[in-house]
């Protein structure tokens, strides 16, 4: 029986229906504990008594707490009332995949962004041991912003119980006996057909039957009878993609067909790997070539038809002609195997021996060391801790050490010169992101940074181009006559493109939208190969050409960081596996507390109350345009606010203020942390990047540049209006003054001082010292709590009294593993000084040689 709009079911308010189910009726309703509309799922009325189909319920209701992903519809409570049974859940705005099939197939960017983040949500279940077995357009939902969500885990199996982390969590075998058929016709796997045990390989199936129907616009398997449906999934293959006319990237179709593999064991054996390979196929500036697909078994008739052909060709010719053998597979070797970070590498000028810089065991400064591929044993190079940039073809090393981080992933530091036998290092200059040697020896590209923005110079001195953001990769054509680079728009992360410009500052924009770009090098004096992703950081190797053409080279199931290529194609990587961690350390505790959602969670910022924490999920979990997380400090789930980059939370804690990156230029928006719906609160030319709320809640201070203008602060109202500079250009604000009056800059000589917002010579804050970063004040304003940017453990918080400059350290922090963690810092600290949050990046990379990538 329908419940009629305003039922009452314990704290909750029937609002609407939403649609029916064999397993359950769904309702839109009212938590009027929380005031928030919620999807309310309940057991028909004539299901009561069916004890199987109730077991079947909680333990949907359990499969669901058990998992956190985006991709997942979230549960928020499973409830009993009056006897009726209640699973709550996140309300979704939009429609099922069923729906949008009704109009035909998918567009295909649109179908390969959907399957990405499918796939990246049964990786998620499965590695808590939860098999959906049930995967279908039904129970599929994208809704307004274009994200996908699974839903209705009713039939869920759980493989790994101990995997539920506490839920308690029973397996399916208690409710399904041997040789039931369990799942949706059309959708199941073969073995689900037989009645046979369905793990992950089995979704998979189900995932490859969604993906076809997504591509073809009809179903992979139908009958006229459900005999007929189950004979096709089990002796039968889908028509190839070809009939629909459409133009698909190379390897989509074997992507499919090794989805559709009658045989478990020979489909993809994990959800991640499929999830690898469609990324790579949905790139945003879509790759024409792609090897990252394992060749199908199914149909080897066509490979054989293949060679039937050309040796009947060859016959009529009067010779044989057999099929041109494949080009050997490319060769990795690994070079290095200690455990810490691979920060650069590069070939030494006879191309045999091999400088890298690298942090091990714990260490945070790089130090310098020289292998052989024949004979992988490091050795130290007898210089100071540097990082190394180049080495030219005489010899002659190009040094960075000296390191700040100024924001997000850019470091600054001084260049230095040292010949690789390593002797003493001669400076150069400071204030240097990156560089590289010319082909001559004698001259560099250079990456300078100077009055808030970035000049890449070639030589040294000559400014090619100036960017806002961040360059780095500078690396000299082999001719001389270009320098090709990665242009990153926001100082905080490593979105970008990649670029060239010549010797007359004519810059070309050769592959752009990309997620991460890091590494680059020339390919011969035509081609650029460049490691991107485009979504999240798992980067694959890329060529383009000066003409723009693009071709995927290869993969790593962990990403690659591009380092350098010999003459002869030899090619040294880095393969890597990051996170970035939002860690607080609260009073009472002598150990951190992770907060972070999934691997990439950013700049940690604590509500005023200091009883919760905001941060940014980076990661491909959290989509493009990056997700809003809230999580409080006693260790409660993290709860997705929305789209964006947060920078701060209301004095009442009502909202978040954030960036919303995948706008041009990036705007701001409120994003609620109850109940509310979220707004932009900026639509203007002015390119935003952070941001922090005035005490009266009304207004916000602001960092932004407008068009070819240096970052500054502004001042926006919440009500709407211009903006209004308050800063000047290059000056950039690092916090919000106690009371609002003035914004916390960095002076020239690197130290910290009050400007005013209504004009005014800046006071300098007497204690502050060069590299302080202020992270918080007092409750009073009489304090200011800064960290230092230094490099080594432990990581200190210092407490400044403003009026009489006294300087004291407040808290310490060492991770308890330091092996990887490149980057320590904090980021917000309480009112009381006794919580502090910080981000902690933890790199474990390996330095590998490959020979033979076309």
């Amino acid at each position: 029986m329908t419940l009629a709009t305003g039922t009452r079911l314990g704290s909750y308010e029937i609002l609407s229906a939403l649609g029916a189910g064999g397993m359950g009726e769904v309702y839109r309703a009212r938590d009027l504990r929380l005031e928030r509309q919620v999807a309310i799922k309940v057991l028909p009325e004539s299901l009561f008594g069916d004890a199987d189909l109730v077991a079947r319920f909680e333990r949907e209701a359990k499969a669901l707490a058990a998992l956190n992903h985006p991709g997942i519809a979230a549960i928020h409570a499973f409830e009993e009332v009056g006897g009726r049974h209640l699973l709550v859940q996140e309300l979704l705005e939009g429609e099922t995949l069923r729906q949008v099939l009704a109009s035909g197939k998918v567009p295909l960017r649109k179908a390969l962004d959907h399957a990405v983040q499918i796939a990246r949500a049964l990786a998620a279940a499965h590695e808590r041991g939860v098999v959906h077995r049930d995967l279908k357009p039904e129970n599929l939902f994208v809704t307004g912003d274009g994200r996908v969500k699974v839903l209705d885990f009713g039939l869920a199996k759980i493989t790994r119980p101990e995997a539920a982390s506490g839920t308690n969590l029973p397996t399916a075998s208690h409710a399904t006996q041997p040789g039931m058929v369990m799942g949706t016709l059309g959708y199941m796997s073969p073995e689900q057909v037989r009645g046979l045990p369905a793990d992950a390989r089995s979704d998979i199936f189900s995932f490859g039957a969604v993906l076809y129907e997504m591509l073809s616009g009809r179903k992979a398997f139908s009958g006229d009878s459900a005999a007929d449906t189950m004979s096709a999934i089990l002796k039968e293959d889908p028509p190839d993609l070809a009939i629909t006319n459409q133009a698909f990237p190379p390897g989509l179709e074997r992507i499919v067909r090794h989805c559709l593999e009658k045989r478990p064991e020979q489909r993809f054996h994990s959800a991640h790997d499929l999830a690898f390979d469609l990324e790579a196929l949905s790139l945003p500036s879509g790759p024409r070539a792609v090897t990252l697909a394992a060749p199908t078994r199914a149909f080897p008739w066509r490979a054989a038809a293949a060679a039937v052909g050309l040796l009947a060709l060859g016959l009529l010719a009067g010779r044989f002609v057999w099929p041109r053998p494949s080009a050997a597979p490319p060769t990795y070797r690994r070079l290095t195997f200690r455990r810490g970070t691979v920060w650069s590498g590069f070939f030494a000028p006879d191309g045999q021996a091999i400088a890298y810089a690298a942090t091990w065991d714990g260490t945070l400064t790089p130090k310098l060391y020289t292998t052989r591929a024949e004979n992988p044993e490091s050795l130290a190079l007898p210089l100071p801790e540097k990082t190394l940039l180049s080495i030219s073809k005489s010899g002659e090393m190009l040094l960075l050490d000296h390191l700040t981080m100024t924001k997000g992933y850019s470091v600054t530091g001084r260049l230095s010169q040292a010949p690789l036998s390593g002797s003493a290092a001669r400076d150069l200059m400071d204030d240097v992101g990156d560089a590289d040697w010319a082909p001559d020896g004698t001259r560099y590209a250079v990456v300078k940074r100077s009055g808030g923005r970035y000049r890449l110079e070639y030589p040294a001195g000559k400014v090619l181009y100036e960017s806002s953001g961040w360059i780095n990769y500078p690396r000299v054509s082999p001719s001389g006559d270009a320098v090709a680079f990665t242009d990153h728009r926001f100082l905080e992360d490593d979105r970008g493109a990649v670029a060239i410009v010549d010797m007359g500052g004519k810059k070309t924009t050769l592959a752009d939208g990309w997620e991460s770009v890091q590494g680059l090098a020339w390919r011969g004096n035509d081609a650029v190969w460049f490691t991107a992703s485009g979504n999240g950081s798992v980067r694959v190797l890329y060529e383009v050409t000066r003409k723009g053409r693009q071709r995927a080279v290869a993969a790593s199931p962990t990403g690659m960081r591009l380092q350098d290529i010999t003459q002869d194609g030899r090619v040294l990587f880095v393969q890597e596996s990051t996170r970035l961690d939002a860690v607080a350390l609260v009073p009472g505790e002598t150990r951190e507390r992770v907060l972070t959602a999934f691997d990439w969670a950013y700049n940690p910022v604590l509500a005023a109350d200091g009883k919760s924490a905001v941060f940014t999920e980076q990661g491909p979990q959290a989509g493009a345009g990056y997700a809003v997380f809230q999580r409080r400090l006693d260790g409660a789930p993290a709860v997705r606010l929305g789209e964006g980059m947060a920078c701060a939370v209301s004095p009442d804690g009502r909202w978040v203020l954030a960036v919303q990156v995948r706008s041009t230029p990036a705007q701001l928006a409120l994003l609620p942390t109850g109940v509310g719906e979220a707004r932009t609160l900026t639509k203007d030319a002015i390119d935003h990047s952070d941001g922090w709320f005035f005490p009266d809640g009304k207004r916000v201070l602001v960092v932004g540049h407008e068009p070819g203008k240096p970052e500054r602060g502004f001042v926006q109202d919440l009500d709407g209006g211009p903006a209004r500079a308050v800063t000047p250009e290059g000056t950039v604000p690092r916090l919000l003054a106690h009371d609002g009056s003035a914004a916390v800059v960095t002076t020239p000589d690197g130290r910290l001082a009050l400007l005013p917002l209504d004009g005014g010579a800046a006071r300098p804050i007497t204690g502050t010292e060069p590299g302080d970063e202020p992270r918080g004040w007092s409750q009073d304003g009489r304090v200011l709590f800064v960290s230092t940017m230094e490099r080594s453990f432990p990581l200190r918080v210092f407490r400044i009294e403003v009026e009489s400059g006294r300087r004291e350290p407040w808290r310490e922090f060492t991770p308890a593993d330091p092996d990887g963690v490149t980057h320590l810092y904090a980021t917000s600290v309480s009112a009381d000084g006794k919580t502090v949050l910080f981000n902690a990046r933890r790199d474990l990379s390996t330095l590998f040689l490959a020979e033979g990538l076309r």
